[in-house]
């Protein structure tokens, strides 16, 4: 797993590079959305009716009357009303909303499947709830407060008929008068304690004289989520998902990008770094087939996560890297007259990088009797799941060439026992890395004494030397 901290270049170099993938993803994520709002959230609707609470009102009194809006008691009477049975009646309590808002008003909302229907459901449920109201502080369906009249009628009628058997009685001329007297009394108190509390209830009946303000508006667009919506998140969030995942296969890479920790693999030490001008080639399979050319298309035949090539010297300096490695390979085994290069099968920068080993290996021109020059390179392509290198025959050992970035500690393991199992010693390795190219002064190979200055500077672009 990388310990590399995830950046904003992080996130900006998976843009660049994989911007046609992205680009397909979010589509695709649209289409989805697009899908979901035909099969799963149908166009839907909704209009909102006001009822005003005369009077004073507490906010919590208001969370209770918003409540009984969307009761039961009132919903299957709005159910009723408009002639929905079964289960339309059952959903109907999920298609209804009620919330308080300021001003003492409650703002009854429907949902339906068209702007006619959310309105007529709308104004049904908030006319009962209305009327429930009513019912519930003993007036009719219109809020007038018949009850409590009719019953101060009756307590005013029965204090008169008090006063009277009061009057009628014997004026304490016996024991049984004074208790009748006694009794009469302790009734009216009774009867104007019950009045105040009558009084009393009065006022905060009268707050039940709810208006309907008016017919409900007609919803002209549709209610969230809507079509547009449900597009735009399917394609954020597939792409962002695509993000997440190429920061988490980079994140849990075990690809070996540091040339230490590539030679310390294969059990051998590091030769030299040498570039290859990045032009095209050094990425991505030249095959054809459909297939081919819709990984060339969405960027997936090169690794997003690979650094971006640097530019690097002209091709005199990129030569001397290479003929520097030839002389290493000189001086470690003199003796080699052959040596066999080993590339990983689908490494096509290390695979450009040793044949312009083979080149400059062949077109030494150092050859003498004394100095028998470089060794000759034969280069195969070895697979990386089942590696398996030819047996030694005229070869020396074996030169592992490969770039940085691309394959594991196990892979590069596998190599290595392969080269063992052929009795090839791995004499050394070549890590080659893409680069953008110079534009060369001319053509032809340029000057001996520009190459030769070269070389005395050392290496323009870093490396070992």
């Amino acid at each position: 797993m990388s310990d590399e901290t995830i950046r904003l270049a992080t996130i900006g170099q998976v843009l660049r590079r994989r911007w046609r993938l992205l680009a397909v993803l979010t589509l695709a994520g649209a289409l989805v959305g697009y899908g979901a709002s035909v099969a799963l959230f149908p166009p839907r609707y909704t209009a909102s009716a006001s009822v005003l609470l005369p009077g004073q009102w507490e906010e919590r009194e208001l969370l209770t009357q918003a409540q009984v809006a969307t009761s039961s008691s009132v919903v299957d009477r709005a159910a009723a009303e408009l002639g929905l049975k079964g289960a339309a009646a059952t959903e109907l309590k999920d298609k209804v909303g009620a919330k308080a808002t300021n001003g003492n008003i409650i703002k009854i909302s429907g949902t339906a499947e068209s702007p006619e229907r959310a309105q007529e459901l709308s104004d049904r449920v908030a006319q009962e709830f209305v009327r429930f109201s009513a019912r519930l502080t003993g007036g009719d369906d219109n809020g007038t407060e018949t009850g409590p009249e009719a019953l101060r009628k009756k307590v005013e009628a029965t204090n008169r008929r008090i006063s009277d058997l009061a009057d009628a009685a014997d004026p304490g001329r016996t024991v049984e008068g004074v208790q009748a007297r006694t009794s009469l009394e302790k009734l009216r108190a009774s009867l104007e304690e019950a009045m105040k509390k009558l009084d009393q209830a009065e006022t905060v009946s009268s707050k039940a004289g709810m208006v309907v303000m008016g017919k409900s508006p007609k919803p002209t667009g549709e209610a969230p989520p809507t079509r547009t919506q449900l597009m735009a998140g399917g394609a954020l969030l597939f792409l962002v998902s695509a993000v997440i995942g190429h920061l988490a296969t980079a994140r849990t890479s075990r690809r070996l990008r540091t040339e230490p920790e590539i030679a310390a693999a294969l059990r051998s030490e590091l030769l030299g770094t040498v570039d290859v001008p990045d032009d095209g080639r050094a990425h991505g399979p030249d095959g054809g087939g459909p297939r081919a050319l819709i990984r060339r298309f969405l960027g997936l035949d090169t690794r997003w996560d690979t650094p971006v090539p640097q530019r690097s010297a002209d091709e005199a300096g990129r030569r001397i890297r290479y003929r520097r490695v030839c002389a290493r390979l000189r001086n470690k085994v003199p003796a080699a007259r052959r040596l066999l290069v080993v590339v990983p099968e689908g490494d096509d920068v290390a695979q450009l990088a040793a044949g312009q080993l083979v080149a400059e290996s062949a077109s030494d021109p150092s050859t003498t009797a004394a100095n028998r020059g470089y060794p000759a390179l034969r280069v195969v392509e070895v697979p990386v799941t089942r590696p398996v290198v030819p047996d030694s025959g005229a070869e020396s050992g074996a030169l592992v060439v490969l770039s940085a970035g691309q394959w594991t500690a196990a892979e590069l393991t596998g190599i290595a026992e392969a080269c063992a199992d052929g009795r090839h010693e791995v004499v050394g390795v070549v890590v080659a890395g893409a680069v953008r190219a110079r534009q060369d002064r001319t053509a032809d190979q340029p000057p001996e004494k520009a190459t030769l200055a070269l070389a005395v500077r050392g290496d323009t672009t870093g490396g070992p030397a």
